[in-house]
């Protein structure tokens, strides 16, 4: 099991960028996939990102539709933390971010509190 400390989360305008990280604690995290989720007020929490374990191979990531080309999820696994590099954000971004691990698109573990990210116009 890993828990996981988010932070990162602010005002960003439209167009900006922001970088999300999230602090792992737990066994074997570089064997972990790691993934991003979000929540949008009113919506269901959905996948966003996610990275695979060094056992399996070099950092292969997995992006939901809506964020290709414009997130980047990574990991650096002395630090056991893992990153959401946003940018070209827009409005429907706007949401509560949350990493958790893995399998496939599904999380693993318990939630953690999130980090809030809002993007102005």
């Amino acid at each position: 099991q890993v828990s996981a400390v988010e932070s990162g989360g602010g005002v960003v305008q439209a167009g900006g960028s922001l970088r999300l990280s999230c602090v792992a604690s737990g066994r074997d995290f570089s064997s972990a996939h790691m993934g991003w989720f979000r929540q949008a007020p009113g919506k269901e929490r959905e996948f966003v990102a996610s990275i695979l374990g060094v056992d399996w191979s070099g950092d292969t990531t997995y992006y939901a539709d809506s964020v290709k080309g414009r997130f980047a999820i990574s990991r650096d696994n002395v630090k056991n933390t893992v990153y959401l590099q946003m940018n070209s954000v827009k409005l429907e971004d706007t949401a509560v971010y949350y990493c958790n691990r893995v399998q496939g698109r599904r999380a693993m573990d318990l939630w953690g509190q999130g980090t809030t990210v809002t993007v102005s116009s």
